[in-house]
């Protein structure tokens, strides 16, 4: 008997070599799990003494959890450790030795980094057919992973340019886009809050809040989109496996 062009297509799927995520048993929870220590512990550590040096930690631990949850593949594990490694070594050169090396050197590592790693994320979520805790935290991961890029990347501006930002409220600080302030504007500028107390002025700084207010919106958008459709595909399809007595 033939078999019928869907049962074919079925096939090919099958066939073809599944999108992974993660490498070693390791999963996107773990990587969640690090971001949101990393997010919530980092303004308690801020003004405290050693301070730097957890941040450091929190973020050592943050990049290699997302090596992990991405090298799935052996090309893609190499990769990720070839990128991760200059941005871990800049963070803390430079935490051991500020004027040999300056922060826009582990920065510009970093947004690399970041990049692979949230692009490689949403292919993931992008390409599953099925909606499991693994594509969930996949796409949270994602979401807060571009908000940790953009506080980069305005830590950067701020460097390049020290008046790219105008701080509408008092604040007692020599580096104003360090650490949790870097964290807090980007993602009251992800979430499109916007309270108000930080003022991008350059056209740089602008053109990064605009950017991240517009995809912190299209993320939304489109991820939600994605997950009610394979969702009730997926439950379209169980209910036909339940409906046909002849299903195995």
């Amino acid at each position: 008997m033939k078999s019928s062009w869907l049962d074919q297509q079925e096939s090919r799927e099958t066939s073809r070599k599944p999108f992974l995520l993660g490498a070693l048993r390791y999963s996107a929870v773990e990587l969640l799990i690090s971001l949101i220590l990393l997010i919530f512990l980092t303004p308690f550590f801020q003004d405290v003494p050693g301070g730097t040096f957890v941040d450091g930690v929190l973020m050592t631990v943050v990049f290699g959890s997302a090596v992990m949850a991405v090298g799935a593949r052996r090309r893609t594990l190499i990769l990720a450790i070839a990128l991760a490694i200059p941005a871990v070594a800049g963070k803390w050169m430079h935490h051991l030795q500020p004027r040999l090396f300056p922060p826009p050197l582990f920065l510009v590592c970093a947004i690399i980094f970041l990049i692979f790693v949230i692009v490689h994320f949403l292919r993931f979520v992008l390409r599953t057919r099925r909606v499991n805790a693994e594509v969930l935290c996949a796409s949270v991961s994602a979401y807060l992973m571009i908000g940790v890029l953009w506080a980069m990347a305005y830590r950067l501006a701020a460097v390049i340019t020290p008046s790219a930002f105008v701080f509408n409220s008092a604040q007692a600080s020599n580096g104003p886009m360090d650490g949790f302030t870097s964290f807090y504007f980007s993602f009251t500028t992800l979430t499109t809050v916007g309270y108000g107390d930080i003022t991008p002025v350059s056209h740089v700084a602008r053109m990064l809040s605009v950017m991240e207010a517009m995809t912190g919106t299209l993320y939304v958008a489109v991820l939600i989109a994605r997950l009610v459709g394979l969702y009730s595909t997926q439950n379209a399809s169980a209910q036909a496996d339940d409906a046909d007595p002849n299903a195995p």
